[in-house]
């Protein structure tokens, strides 16, 4: 297994957290991009870099050496009401990574989209596409997934619906929305983000939620499951 040297926007949040110390026990070379006063809440072995995930300015000149780039910025608990911000945080963050990352010749870019098309959150979904447009346009090799909602702690609430999704998926008229707008867990996420980063893409990679469902826990890895 090749080891990658990896740079991780959106380090201090929900992913990056779970994300970076299984990188870091795979030996990879870990940067996680930290506010100020925020580098304390990055996983043991992870290089800061203190900056602005919305002002490339601040960080774009600490991404190298690095050869792969993680982009997980997002508001946290995305809803309806949260348009706006979804405006202001997830698009302009993911100008600022794409524009850093290509400058700074970035071989793959891994890119946390969403589930597309869907029936609810209309400008989650457009400012997400709009992220997909500027990693394609950029010209860089990227692996582009796409959850709906990640079930883990603090987000346990979908499982609920659990029953619903079981009964559309059997239903052929219903299979392939519910499919394409399932539920994933966090270990089920993290193992689709180190593959990604493992098996670089060559070109553009989608990703969707069976995809993401079915991807195996990495081998040699030392990490406990994540529960």
């Amino acid at each position: 297994m090749a080891h990658h040297s990896v740079f991780v926007a959106g380090a201090t949040g929900y992913l990056g957290r779970a994300l970076i110390p299984r990188l870091i026990e795979r030996q990879h070379t870990v940067r996680g991009l930290a506010r100020q006063g925020s580098e304390g809440k990055l996983p043991a072995g992870c290089e800061p870099v203190v900056g602005d995930a919305l002002d490339q300015a601040t960080f774009a000149m600490h991404i190298r050496p690095s050869d792969t780039f993680v982009q997980l910025v997002g508001v946290p608990h995305p809803g309806p009401a949260k348009a706006e911000q979804f405006r202001k945080i997830d698009l302009v963050s993911a100008r600022a990574s794409v524009a850093a990352a290509s400058a700074n010749g970035i071989e793959h870019f891994i890119y946390v989209s969403v589930a597309q098309p869907a029936p609810i959150m209309k400008v989650y979904q457009e400012v997400r596409a709009e992220g997909e447009r500027l990693i394609r346009a950029s010209g860089m090799n990227a692996t582009i997934l796409r959850p709906w909602y990640i079930l883990g702690p603090g987000h346990w609430w979908p499982y609920f619906l659990v029953p619903a999704y079981r009964l559309c998926e059997r239903i052929p008229a219903t299979r392939a929305g519910a499919l394409r707008c399932g539920l994933v867990t966090l270990k089920q996420m993290v193992n689709a983000l180190i593959a990604a980063v493992e098996s670089p893409a060559s070109g553009i990679k989608v990703i969707e939620v069976p995809g993401i469902r079915s991807e195996p826990m990495p081998d040699n890895s030392t990490a406990k499951a994540l529960r």
